[in-house]
């Protein structure tokens, strides 16, 4: 191919800075016809704000891009994505209220232009069309969009990218929100961008993936270029290295193999639960100081199965105790009152308020303490967000920064954060470390062991079978919405033994 090598996309000396914070601080770097290039850093390091820069969802405070040969400012994502660049996104991108079909198409209502406004039924088709293409076909165009799970509304993101026949598609940790399925698929974009020339921009935090994906990889680091590495320089080990600065990370997961908790006193009871075809007669029990591994595909029911533990579903049957089984768990507002926590699995619209401050996400669940007559003691709110902002070592310009604009990380550490602030006792963590950096998970994997040996009980539920072996005492395996087996902490347990009973 003539232009296969050639620089398609060339960014220089891009900044771009939130008050105090130095997002990206004078990056440079070129991205070829037929290349698909990895971009790594811990969190923070600034490469989902490169990446908006480069899909005209932020605009940079200096710098310049050249796409094709031609200066490229776009003014938005969705002119970005009709000059050739799209880009599909690590959280939620899609918009509650609208359907299916009228978010693949935002931005692009002119193609289906009617005699009297848009043509719903033409536009319906096309969303169909593309849906098939991609494998999605229970997915229903005319639908709203908030009726499907986490997963689904990220193929309805992958439709809406591909129908623009894009020349270089940004993929910002897209596959950590997908199922082993969804992933495949996103590879095989990958593969025929590759084959038809086109370039791809992969942003990940799983190294082994960045190896089997990418052709090269350049590392930032708290916002500054580090260096750009190909061939045998691409392994896990000086990937880790060029990121946190040491190859190193010490002991990753927990170190001892004897389940460690309190077999006589239990503090969370699950009998029975059915709820629709998700979760099928369910049972299990959390004890006192134990680890709790739930893990299983991502359509397994585990995610459902978290939100019924936490009063979130109204159940078909069965109950959630607590205290003995003296009180039973009937909604979410009960469950906090009950020092039980959730962390979703979708931090940013099941557990953030995006637009506000990390002072208000962390003082959220404890506005009852220590009022003032009536009245929210703002003080104390204060006091509690920026002792817990300082204990989890957030990276921000000051407790008052939106949680919006902070890497996927410091978002999980407000999440955890907010829990500590209630001083929950049982802590549901589904997914507790999905797209974040190496050196947040040793950090986040850390803590659970201080909640642990605090006393505090954890369910934690994993799409990852090496993070539940690794830290779990027990473990439940979920499939079709029943458990199907279960493992005790031993150094024998192996990826393969779990894997007979997921798939």
């Amino acid at each position: 191919m003539e232009n296969a090598g050639k620089p398609r996309l060339i960014v220089e000396h891009m900044s771009k800075s939130f008050g105090i914070v130095k997002a990206v601080q004078d990056v440079s770097l070129e991205v070829h016809a037929g290349e698909v290039r990895g971009l790594i850093g811990e969190n923070g390091s600034g490469k989902s704000t490169l990446s908006a820069m480069i899909c005209g969802s932020l605009k940079p405070d200096h710098g310049s891009m050249t796409f094709d040969g031609k200066t490229f400012r776009p003014k938005s994502i969705i002119d970005a994505r009709s000059s050739g660049i799209a880009i599909l996104l690590q959280e939620r991108g899609t918009i509650d209220g609208m359907s299916v079909a009228e978010n693949m198409f935002i931005g692009m209502e002119d193609d289906f232009k009617g005699r009297f406004g848009v043509n719903k039924e033409k536009m319906q088709k096309k969303a169909k069309e593309i849906l098939h293409e991609i494998g999605a076909d229970h997915i229903h165009p005319a639908d709203l969009v908030n009726a499907y799970k986490f997963e689904d509304r990220k193929l309805v993101e992958v439709g809406r990218a591909l129908y623009t026949n894009p020349e270089v598609l940004i993929v910002d940790e897209t596959t950590s929100a997908l199922s082993l399925q969804g992933r495949e698929y996103i590879y095989n974009i990958i593969k025929d961008f590759k084959k038809k020339n086109k370039s791809v921009i992969f942003i990940g935090h799983d190294l082994d993936e960045i190896v089997h994906v990418c052709d090269t990889v350049t590392v930032l680091k708290d916002g500054k270029y580090v260096t750009t590495i190909s061939g045998d320089d691409m392994n896990p080990a000086k990937m880790r290295g060029l990121m946190i600065g040491r190859e190193n990370l010490g002991h990753y997961y927990r170190t001892d193999f004897k389940p460690d908790y309190d077999e006589k006193q239990v503090v969370l009871k699950a009998e029975h639960l059915n709820y629709k075809t998700v979760i099928r007669d369910v049972s299990l029990e959390l004890h006192k100081q134990e680890i709790l591994g739930i893990c299983g595909l991502s359509d397994s029911g585990m995610h459902d199965l978290a939100k019924a533990l936490f009063g979130a579903y109204k159940l078909d049957s069965g109950t959630v105790t607590i205290k003995n089984g003296s009180e039973v768990i009937t909604n979410t507002t009960q469950a906090v009152r009950d020092k039980i926590a959730y962390l979703p699995k979708d931090r940013d619209s099941e557990s953030l308020f995006m637009h506000t401050s990390i002072k208000d996400n962390i003082s959220v669940t404890c506005f009852d303490q220590k009022k003032i007559g009536p009245l929210i003691n703002k003080r104390h709110m204060k006091k509690v967000a920026k002792q817990q902002a300082e204990s989890l070592n957030i990276r921000c310009s000051s407790i008052n920064q939106l949680a919006a604009e902070l890497s996927g990380g410091n978002k999980q550490k407000i999440v955890v954060g907010k829990w500590m602030a209630n001083q929950a006792d049982i802590l549901i963590m589904d997914c507790p470390t999905r797209g974040i950096d190496v050196g947040v998970k040793a950090a986040i994997y850390d803590l659970i062991c201080q909640m642990k040996a605090a006393g505090k009980s954890i369910i934690m539920l994993s799409e990852e079978m090496a993070e539940v072996i690794g830290m779990a005492d027990r473990l439940l395996v979920i499939k079709d919405g029943a458990v199907q087996g279960e493992f005790l902490r031993d150094k024998t347990l192996t990826e393969h033994m779990l894997v007979e009973k997921i798939i």
